[in-house]
């Protein structure tokens, strides 16, 4: 593993666990001196990474997610495409919710953002007794997606205006 490849696994391990990891437990993942750590951890520093020093060890600072609600129409069949749409480009969904003009705000909770999660998400459809939300409002439903940035919820809504799938409010 070259130094560019370890500071990218380096950057990695901060983003796959929320606890403090020591330099000396990073030197022993990537068998090098705690020095080389330091040094790689500067040159991430200087690469724009909000790298921040504890007692206990180094954290990213992972910056704010951002979201945007996208209102939404499409068949049962296209479940699987809108929701894989969102999650290939970067994005989370949050949630899907309707308006109804009796009951108001439906809201339910999808912590989806994996194609993984969405196999999971669409086998439970199937299989369940249920019918998706949108079915009581004729297809038409709101998603509230998060994303790292603005450029990529502004993919996810071009992408979306492609397929059909977005609504103009």
């Amino acid at each position: 593993m070259n130094s560019e490849e370890r500071r990218k696994e380096i950057i990695q391990t901060f983003r796959s666990g929320k606890l403090p990891v020591s330099g000396g437990s990073l030197a022993d993942m990537f068998g090098v001196s705690r020095q080389i750590i330091v040094q790689d951890i500067a040159l991430l520093r200087a690469q724009g990474n909000d790298i921040i020093s504890t007692n206990r060890g180094y954290l990213l600072k992972t910056p704010a997610r951002v979201s945007r609600v996208f209102h939404v129409h499409h068949t049962d069949e296209q479940i699987g495409e809108e929701l894989n749409a969102i999650v290939d480009l970067g994005g989370s969904i949050r949630d899907v919710f309707v308006i109804h003009r009796v009951y108001g705000t439906i809201r339910g909770d999808l912590g989806i953002s994996s194609r993984r999660q969405v196999s999971v998400f669409l086998e439970q459809l199937k299989n369940g007794q249920s019918s998706p939300l949108k079915n009581i409002t004729k297809d038409t439903h709101f998603h509230t997606v998060e994303a790292d940035s603005e450029e990529i919820l502004d993919e996810i809504e071009k992408d979306l205006e492609e397929r059909g799938f977005l609504l103009a409010d």
